[in-house]
């Protein structure tokens, strides 16, 4: 199984130890476009481009002017899947990783990225704040980042994927839609996450972030292969329920 996860809009490089099997960004050179562009931007055009408060857009436009090449791990240049702090990374929780898992997840998770297109966890990163979906004109022919990174992410999930492997999607819609769909050649599970609530059941954005970080960690300390195992998935009292899944969307509900 390969897993697809979505980056967070929070970043922290601090205390973050040394790891020897740290990799390069696949697409760094389409990165640099993109940073060369957004370096040329004042604080208030990515204030407004982004939808950040002033602050926000002050330290961002900072690290565009500072960005570095994510070659050499340094206090500022991390692996990326140590380095993100939302909701869904406290479900991983990847520095709780033994030396072992961190290797396993770097095989098996992939992390998409409106700047770095694809990330495997032990890439390095330079910290950044770009959403997939923030509405950019970036040239006259190119109106997003959709547009910008096209078919790249589907072709090369494809040169990753073994033979009849199954991705397990548990990145966002937002996210998710920069992979090409029609380029794509792989089977593609959904998991969706449910809380009973009021009578019904439905999706709590904060629990369902979390519980996709939480899925993803169970796959890789369990080193699952095959995709029904999932079914038996009863982490923080979630259970697969069949009665509200269809073939592509596997529904847990607690």
């Amino acid at each position: 199984m390969l897993i697809l996860l979505s980056p967070a809009k929070s970043i922290d490089t601090r205390g973050i130890s040394t790891i020897n099997e740290v990799s390069v960004p696949a697409f760094l050179a389409d990165s640099k476009k993109l940073v060369s562009k957004l370096q040329k931007m004042k604080p208030a055009k990515l204030e407004k481009l982004m939808h950040i408060s002033s602050e926000l857009a002050e330290l961002n436009a900072l690290r565009f002017k500072n960005w570095q090449d994510p070659l050499v791990q340094t206090e500022e240049i991390v692996p990326a899947v140590l380095a993100f702090s939302g909701e869904v990374y406290r479900g991983l929780d990847a520095k709780s990783f033994s030396d072992e898992q961190l290797i396993r997840a770097n095989d098996s998770v992939r992390i998409l990225s409106g700047l770095y297109g694809i990330l495997k966890p032990l890439d390095l990163l330079y910290p950044y704040r770009l959403e997939m979906g923030t509405k950019w004109l970036i040239s006259p022919t190119v109106k997003n980042l959709y547009q910008f990174w096209g078919k790249k992410i589907a072709k090369h999930l494809n040169s990753e994927l073994k033979d009849n492997e199954t991705i397990i999607n548990l990145a966002s819609a937002e996210y998710f839609k920069a992979v090409d769909q029609k380029v794509l050649k792989a089977k593609v599970i959904t998991p969706v996450f449910k809380e009973f609530k009021n009578g019904e059941y439905k999706i709590v954005m904060m629990y369902a972030k979390h519980a996709r970080g939480a899925m993803a960690r169970y796959i890789v300390e369990n080193d699952l292969k095959n995709p029904e195992e999932l079914k038996t998935y009863n982490v923080d009292g979630y259970a697969f329920d069949v009665h509200q899944s269809s073939e592509n969307e596997w529904v847990f509900t607690r």
